[in-house]
């Protein structure tokens, strides 16, 4: 019985070791990636409708309709994205990706929690992001809240 427990922890800790968690620049260039995808987007699918109906482009409100549709093409990205593959496509580029620290699977509440009301947050408050670079497993705010982290992908 002891041997079995003793075993048992020697897998957990070798398991341990193999997650390489992604740090701050790695994680920074990702997201500045994302950026540039997320603003292609916006330029090839909102910018001609709008034109097509006479929707002003440029207003600078919160709640103008571009910038609502804006952020609505922002968190859809990331949300669909990291639900569905684990990783954006600038975290592909990099080979990295999101995972759950106590589960395999990302579900719905997890990720919606971490890329809309997280990320919200981490970028509210600065530091939010800037921990990255301190934090053991590499987490930021929006990753301290959902027990989530960014890992590097084993290729």
């Amino acid at each position: 019985m002891e041997n079995e427990n003793l075993e048992t922890i020697k897998e957990e800790s070798e398991e341990n070791h193999s997650i390489r968690y992604a740090g701050f620049w790695m994680r920074f260039w990702a997201y500045l990636l994302d950026l540039i995808v997320v603003g292609s987007l916006e330029r090839l699918i909102i910018k001609p409708i709008f034109r097509s109906f006479g929707i002003p482009l440029v207003e600078f409100n919160m709640f103008a309709p571009i910038s609502i549709a804006s952020a609505i093409i922002f968190y859809l990205y990331f949300v669909l994205m990291t639900k569905y593959f684990k990783q954006t496509l600038g975290k592909m580029v990099f080979g990295i990706k999101v995972i759950d620290l106590k589960n395999d699977k990302l579900s719905w509440g997890t990720v919606l929690f971490r890329e809309w009301i997280g990320r919200f947050i981490s970028a509210t408050v600065v530091v939010g992001y800037i921990i990255v670079a301190f934090l053991p497993k590499k987490q930021g705010l929006h990753d301290l809240f959902t027990d989530t982290s960014v890992v590097h992908v084993e290729r």
